[in-house]
C-alpha cells in the first residue's frame, strides 16, 4: 500500500500538516472501511472576513527594500508550493498546507482602516508595499477587490506604492496604477519563476502563466507604469539554469529592473515542498535538497540576514555572477532606480468631511 501523498488538480501542496502551535494532533489511522471510496479531487475553497485593527504592518529587516506594507488576505490560492508565506495559517490554528490555499480570509473593512490609520497626526509617509506575504492579486481579488479599494485610497492620498505580484489581474487596475505614476508614485514587480508552462502547472498551479506575465509587464510599460522584474524563487537544479532566459524576456518586455531570490523554507515550508518534489521529480529530489543545504551552511533554511535572500558557498556566488552579468549585458538595473515620491502625500480628511482645497 502506498501511502505517499498523492498530488491533486490544482494544489501545490499534498498534505495538510497540523499547525505547528497546537496542543493537541490528530492523526489519521486506515481501519480498512470505505476502501472502495475515492478521496476527492476537489477541495472546496472557503473565504471569511478578518477583522484586522490595523492594516499596515512595519519591519526594520535589513533584507528588505520596505518598512510599511499591506496584505489585504491571509492565504493564497496561487497554491505556490514553496511559499514561505505558508508558516503564517499556524498562528491562525490552522494548516500551513492545504488550508493556506483553501481557508483564505479578507480584511473586509482595509479601505476604512487604512483611512484611518493615514490621517493620524504622527503619521510619517513611506511606500507601502503591496501584497508581500500573500498575493495582492490573488483570484479572489477578482470579486472581493480589496486591493483595489486600497489603491484608491493611496491615490486620493497620494501616497507612493510598490506592487509586486504574480498575477495578470494587475493590468485590471491601470487606471489607478496609470494616475500614480503620474507623480511617481508607483512601481509594480513581477515574480517569474520559470518559462516552462508545465513546471509553472505544478510548482504555482493558479499562477498566471509565464506568457501572460511577460504580457503584464509590456502593458505596464506601455501604460507608463514603471516595472520590473523578479526571478524568484530560484530552485537550485530545478529552475537555476532558466535565470538568463527569464531575464532576457522580461527584458524584451520592457522590465526596467530586476532581482533574484533563493528559495526559502521556513518551518513547515521544509517538509511540504520535499513532499512535492518526491511527487513530481522523485529522480532529482535528493540533488537539489542537497544544493539547497550546501548553499544554507548545511541546513535547510537559514534565517540570518545577509544570507537568507541569496545564500552563501560557491553555488550561491555562482548565482550572483550569472545574475549580475545578464543585468549588465540586458541594460537592467542600468539605470537609478528613482525613489518614489513621498512629497505629495495628503492625509485623508474626517469621514464625510469636505475635501480640502489648500487655501
Amino acid at each position: 500500500m502506498n501511502d505517499r501523498p498523492r498530488a491533486r488538480k490544482g494544489r501545490g501542496a499534498l498534505s495538510n500538516p497540523p499547525p505547528r502551535f497546537d496542543a493537541h494532533q490528530i492523526s489519521a489511522v486506515d481501519d480498512g472501511w470505505y476502501l472502495e471510496q475515492e478521496e476527492s479531487e476537489s477541495i472546496p475553497t472557503t473565504l471569511e472576513p478578518d477583522k484586522a485593527r490595523g492594516v499596515i504592518t512595519t519591519n526594520d529587516s535589513p533584507d528588505i527594500p520596505f518598512e510599511q506594507s499591506i496584505n489585504p488576505y491571509r492565504g493564497c490560492a496561487h497554491a505556490c508550493s514553496y511559499c514561505y508565506a505558508r508558516p503564517s495559517h499556524a498562528y491562525m490554528g490552522l494548516s500551513p498546507g492545504i488550508d493556506f490555499e483553501t481557508r483564505l480570509f479578507y480584511k473586509s473593512d482595509a479601505a476604512k482602516t487604512l483611512e484611518a490609520e493615514l490621517a493620524r497626526p504622527g503619521y510619517v509617509c513611506k511606500p507601502i508595499a503591496l501584497g508581500v506575504n500573500t498575493d495582492a492579486y490573488q483570484p479572489i481579488e477578482r470579486r472581493m477587490r480589496v486591493t483595489r479599494s486600497i489603491l484608491e485610497v493611496l491615490a486620493a492620498a497620494r501616497h507612493p506604492v510598490t506592487v509586486i505580484t504574480k498575477s495578470a489581474l494587475v493590468i485590471r487596475d491601470l487606471d489607478l496604477l496609470s494616475n500614480l505614476a503620474r507623480d511617481n508614485l508607483v512601481s509594480v514587480t513581477l515574480s517569474v519563476t520559470t518559462l516552462d508552462d508545465e513546471l509553472k502547472r505544478r510548482l504555482e498551479p493558479q499562477t498566471a502563466s509565464p506568457a501572460a506575465r511577460l504580457r503584464t509587464i509590456a502593458a505596464l510599460t506601455a501604460a507608463g507604469v514603471p516595472a520590473g522584474a523578479n526571478v524568484a524563487p530560484v530552485i537550485p537544479a530545478l529552475t537555476d539554469h532558466e535565470m538568463e532566459a527569464i531575464l532576457e524576456a522580461c527584458a524584451a518586455a520592457g522590465a526596467r529592473w530586476a532581482g533574484y531570490t533563493l528559495l526559502r523554507l521556513p518551518y513547515e515550508v521544509k517538509d511540504l515542498f520535499k513532499e512535492w518534489l518526491a511527487a513530481h521529480y522523485p529522480e532529482r529530489a535528493g540533488h537539489v535538497m542537497s544544493l539547497i543545504r550546501e548553499m544554507r551552511g548545511g541546513r535547510e533554511n537559514d534565517a540570518r540576514f545577509g544570507s537568507r535572500m541569496r545564500g552563501t558557498g560557491p553555488y550561491a556566488l555562482l548565482l550572483r555572477s550569472r545574475f549580475k552579468l545578464a543585468c549588465q549585458r540586458l541594460g537592467l538595473n542600468s539605470g537609478s532606480h528613482e525613489a518614489l515620491d513621498t512629497t505629495r502625500f495628503r492625509p485623508p480628511g474626517p469621514a464625510g468631511a469636505q475635501l480640502r482645497l489648500g487655501w
